[in-house]
């Protein structure tokens, strides 16, 4: 599997530079503008129209990189954090030779990271990987202004935080519909990797949709945009804009050895969890308390040749392989070996479904499932839990 490194740059911290990414739950945001102009719809890239709900801020024009720029390369922040980390001394050898013992030292280790001001009472939108147990956090903007920060909340799970600061005419950035978005169309990222402030790439969407475990960080809960725009350590928290300078992702992460292969968080997500962090500081979701995985014929014979005791009557559909003690799917009566079916009346056909379903709902919910138990069809009804950091490695 290849190793994915955040976008995220650091002197002297490791601790920054981790090499998982970490970080989902489906969420909508409305479209917000920074202005109250009505531009024409521009065209994308195949000639079709923008969709209405992601009516552009700017229009197109044969220079549109450089119209999107200026139009809010200001809003676009670069985040200087740092924290202060206590070193004890190694005692062995002044036990060893009577030497008096050393004291406890410091240092403080730094990282720099990118963000965009999307709300003008102050609130910044980042990862949460740049700000992590942070001491303290500055803003710099494009007009040079250096502004403390403080961290109102950061998701595990997203790996999104938010910071406010305060400041007058702050300039801002319209978030678009990452929902409309489709692969083909362009895609602009702005941010200051490797130290190297206000840097603009351009490409495409590569693709949509990418989950977790596709891109190998399954105890993240996103799907990712797949972008060929350049992203590099330091980029980590900028945004992605379409073509008419709206954000539809959150930059996080990159392959490391691979080209052209960054990801971002949707939009529509990444507001849904800000909101919660502005308001309680925290997120809430639900959770079922299962592991799960998508049944071939390849793997029945496998699971039944290296497990005789789990009984799997179906080579199709999505197996429970594991119930977290209780949890909502323990007390709901689901069973290591149970093949799920439909959930609401709705047939399953992968886990990903599955997934999406239990994103989509708030902790006690109801729901139905059907599930096909050693041959037996079984109808249970499952109340959802909350997730807690404890539970955050259980992907259901």
């Amino acid at each position: 599997m290849p190793i994915l490194r955040k976008a995220f740059s650091g002197v002297q911290a490791q601790w920054w530079l981790s090499l998982l990414v970490l970080g989902l739950v489906v969420g909508g945001c409305q479209t917000q503008r920074a202005d109250n102009a009505a531009p024409e719809l521009p065209l994308t890239p195949s000639g079709s129209p923008t969709p209405p709900n992601s009516r552009p801020v700017i229009s197109p024009s044969p220079n549109f990189v450089v119209d999107v720029v200026d139009q809010v390369g200001s809003a676009v922040v670069r985040i200087n954090a740092s924290r202060t980390v206590s070193r004890q001394p190694n005692s062995l050898f002044g036990d060893l030779f009577g030497l008096p013992n050393q004291r406890p030292s410091e240092r403080v280790e730094r990282g720099t990271g990118s963000g965009f001001i999307y709300d003008k009472s102050g609130l910044v939108l980042t990862n949460r990987h740049v700000v992590e147990e942070a001491d303290q956090v500055t803003v710099v903007l494009k007009d040079g202004r250096q502004l403390e920060g403080k961290v109102l909340g950061a998701d595990a799970l997203t790996d999104v935080a938010v910071i406010k600061i305060e400041a007058d005419n702050l300039p801002t950035l319209s978030l678009g519909n990452s929902e409309a978005i489709q692969p083909g169309e362009w895609a602009i990222a702005i941010g200051n990797p490797l130290g190297l402030d206000n840097t603009v790439t351009v490409g495409i969407i590569s693709a949509t949709g990418r989950s977790s475990s596709e891109v190998g960080i399954p105890d993240q809960r996103v799907n990712f945009i797949q972008t060929d725009a350049a992203i590099n350590p330091g980029n980590s928290g900028g945004p992605l804009l379409n073509q008419a300078g709206q954000v539809i992702g959150v930059n996080t992460a990159i392959i490391s050895g691979a080209q052209g292969l960054g990801f971002a968080i949707p939009i529509d997500l990444a507001k849904d969890i800000a909101d919660q962090l502005v308001t309680s500081g925290t997120v809430e979701r639900a959770y079922i308390g299962v592991k799960m995985i998508n049944l071939t014929p390849a793997l029945v014979e496998r699971l039944r040749r290296e497990n005789p005791d789990l009984q799997v009557n179906s080579d199709q559909g999505v197996l429970v392989f594991e119930v977290v003690r209780d949890s909502p799917a323990e007390k709901a009566g689901l069973e290591p070996g149970d093949i799920i079916q439909s959930i609401d009346g709705k047939a399953i056909q992968d886990s990903a479904e599955v997934q999406a379903v239990v994103e989509q709902s708030k902790p006690g919910e109801v729901l139905r499932l059907q599930v096909n138990h050693e041959g037996e069809r079984r109808n249970l009804q499952l109340t959802l839990g909350t997730l807690s950091p404890e539970s955050f490695r259980s992907p259901g």
